[in-house]
């Protein structure tokens, strides 16, 4: 295990119900403004905005709502939010929804106090430790963008979804009530379930040694939200499996599981650029590229491969030969896509890139790194494009 900092000061509010709660936590944070934030038309529908909104005014809070948010988020809309922000004097910053809706608002959050543009800071060219003060209700679980540090936004101008991560963009609090969740679609939910176990797994995949805490918790977590994905796809207002979902959504992107060790990322990073080019669900193209950069990096530690493969998905494991056990391992998890309806290939997300978009792609993907992404196996511009290639048979 090596030396870690963990920090994590999100306050969890979680229950049936608590959403209305927001506007009393705002008030006691010192927020007089708030910019309420979200996307598509279901809030309305379901009355969950209203109830907000009531709860806001309860409050004694002021509020202008901005909503126009899409899947991948797009740069364009958080610098009309920062605009509306400054003009409307804003000083709270509430999304509700999704990743999507929290990392445009800590997009939003960043560019009202600072004085640098959001491109700059996508692309690495500034750092802050500077953001305007935020919470959130959550209302698919998924990202974990929640409790987590990071924030991710496509740039327009090219699509490149490009992200920034840094402890002050963690919420002040987060607001988790699993029936909210009860209307997403099956695809939807299969995507965010899937995004979770990535989540975790970007991180169980390391080379650092003795790490057996952090792997037996990263192990739990994913069984669970391996069979609570099974349910939820099929009883969508099973609570108990809603509600396993979200809180795992948190604690698989909050840090703690990759704490003592070093992550990978490197499928999270190829994945972008399938976001950027084709605007897919995250977690379907996360699926639909995983299993290749596994066969495509499993001789590094196929022992690491062997212990998912027998401990996530209970493969019976070959004393004589870890590389099937590993083998298997991968394939379980393919199988396990295919009951939830998600993809394993490229063809089966619908997209069919190609040579010259695998070649730009993976171009972009390892400029993120400095020429190069993952820690797992540290991969290279020529190895992105035989992982995007053996995606796309």
């Amino acid at each position: 295990m090596i030396n870690f900092e963990f920090y994590n000061p999100t306050k969890v509010i979680f229950g049936k119900g608590v959403e209305a709660e927001a506007g009393k936590e705002i008030k006691a944070l010192g927020g007089h403004k708030v910019l309420v934030h979200y996307g598509g038309t279901f809030l309305q529908e379901n009355g969950t905005l209203d109830r907000v909104h009531k709860g806001l005014e309860d409050a004694g809070l002021d509020y202008i709502d901005l909503g126009g948010v899409v899947p991948n988020p797009r740069l364009g809309l958080v610098k009309e939010g920062i605009q509306l922000c400054k003009d409307e004097g804003v000083d709270f910053l509430l999304p509700i929804g999704g990743g999507s809706a929290i990392d445009s608002a800590k997009g939003i959050g960043y560019g009202l106090v600072n004085d640098f543009s959001l491109e700059d800071l996508l692309l690495g060219k500034v750092t802050t430790d500077k953001i305007a003060p935020i919470g959130c209700i959550s209302t698919i679980a998924a990202t974990g963008s929640e409790t987590s540090n990071s924030m991710v936004i496509t740039i327009e101008d090219g699509m490149l979804k490009r992200s920034y991560n840094h402890d002050c963009a963690r919420p002040k609090f987060a607001i988790m009530n699993p029936e909210l969740t009860y209307t997403l679609p099956v695809y939807q939910t299969a995507s965010g379930g899937s995004d979770i176990m990535m989540h975790t797994m970007e991180r169980y995949f390391t080379n650092t040694k003795d790490v057996d805490l952090i792997d037996r918790m990263a192990e739990g977590l994913l069984v669970s939200v391996r069979e609570a994905v099974k349910v939820a796809v099929k009883e969508p207002q099973n609570y108990e499996a809603r509600a396993t979902l979200m809180w795992a959504g948190s604690l698989s992107h909050n840090g703690l599981t990759g704490t003592g060790r070093v992550s990978d990322f490197a499928s999270h990073k190829i994945e972008h650029e399938l976001g950027g080019m084709f605007d897919v669900a995250h977690g379907a193209g996360l699926c639909a590229i995983w299993g290749s950069w596994a066969r495509y990096v499993l001789k590094t530690n196929p022992t690491r491969f062997a212990q998912f493969a027998v401990n996530v998905f209970n493969v019976p494991e070959n004393f004589y030969n870890m590389e099937v056990t590993a083998l298997k391992g991968i394939e379980a998890w393919e199988d396990w896509c295919r009951k939830i309806g998600m993809p394993t290939n490229l063809k089966e997300l619908g997209v069919e890139p190609t040579d010259a978009q695998i070649e730009e792609m993976a171009r972009k993907c390892v400029a993120t790194g400095g020429g190069h992404v993952g820690f797992f196996q540290t991969l290279y511009k020529d190895d992105v494009i035989k992982i995007y290639e053996m995606a796309r048979k």
